[in-house]
């Protein structure tokens, strides 16, 4: 029989209860907030980040950087990566990118929520962008981006501070998201545990192959 304290502590088996946990917890959040008091409180949350800190140069800032989470943005971010010399960092970062929003719009399909300004809400909302296509669960645009710049951090081994500062712009443009009107917290939330589960994912099973390199201690986190 397995020595207990190795079996906890064996990296695949910890990656992969962490991955199930967060796709789970994605999962749970998208129906707790279907209907009921979980709708209600999205509602309200939604409400409260839309219109509590307006300002004009909130208004500025979240409409210059939310484009940032598009998959072009990440696809033009790998371009520049492979023309510094790194083609195939680049392509396993994009790779990561392109398979987070098939999966996020696959999702959009299932769950099929509508957007905040579709939903008749019982207050006003402040839309400050275009009407984007698809539903509302999960946010693709802070998934998409965490999912890239988690990938290409681990490959292109960036330290830890510059890693956490590519993941706080990727909550900046969740944020973003809801502020201006096309997405509640929920689909935020939903779409960043989504992301972190799949980047941890694609890291250990997808990008040995691509980039020729296994994946060092830090390969998850």
């Amino acid at each position: 029989m397995p020595d207990r304290a190795i079996v906890e502590t064996d990296p695949r088996r910890v990656g992969r209860r962490r991955v199930a946990l967060l796709v789970g917890g994605a999962l749970t959040l998208a129906v707790a907030t279907t209907r009921g008091r979980g709708r209600a409180l999205d509602d309200r949350l939604f409400h409260w980040a839309n219109s509590r800190f307006e300002h004009p140069n909130l208004d500025r800032f979240f409409w210059t950087i939310t484009e940032l989470g598009s998959l072009w943005a990440s696809l033009s971010a790998g371009a520049a990566i492979a023309l510094a010399g790194r083609r195939r960092e680049a392509a396993d970062a994009a790779g990561a990118a392109v398979t987070m929003w098939i999966v996020g719009q696959g999702l959009k399909e299932v769950f099929a929520r509508v957007r905040p300004y579709e939903a008749n809400l019982p207050r006003p909302i402040r839309l400050l962008i275009g009407r984007p296509k698809g539903a509302s669960w999960p946010s693709s645009h802070p998934a998409v981006l965490l999912v890239f710049v988690t990938v290409a951090s681990r490959d292109l081994e960036l330290r830890r501070p510059v890693r956490r500062g590519l993941a706080g712009l990727a909550g900046l443009v969740g944020a973003s998201r809801v502020y201006l009107g096309v997405h509640y917290p929920a689909d935020v939330a939903g779409g960043l545990l989504l992301a972190r589960g799949l980047a941890d994912t694609w890291s250990r099973a997808v990008s040995p192959s691509v980039t020729g390199r296994q994946p060092g201690p830090e390969g998850s986190r």
